[in-house]
């Protein structure tokens, strides 16, 4: 998975019931634009390294700003 400083992250939940998550990338820790990712989550502003799984996807900040 790739990303950019200002692309957003989107965690779809494991079970239909999960809450979707999402969040701001505002680091990029792996070479060329890889994982790990610093990304302030939208629903509490909290900041954490993620690694992402399955389930989730990354919304390019051109795209999210069209949409």
């Amino acid at each position: 998975m790739h990303a950019n400083v200002g692309d957003r992250m989107v965690v779809h939940g494991a079970h239909v019931s999960d809450p979707v998550r999402d969040g701001e990338i505002i680091e990029v820790h792996g070479p060329d634009g890889t994982a790990p990712f610093l990304v302030r989550w939208s629903d509490d502003g909290h900041e954490s390294l993620v690694f992402p799984g399955p389930g989730t996807t990354v919304v390019p900040a051109h795209q999210d700003k069209a949409g």
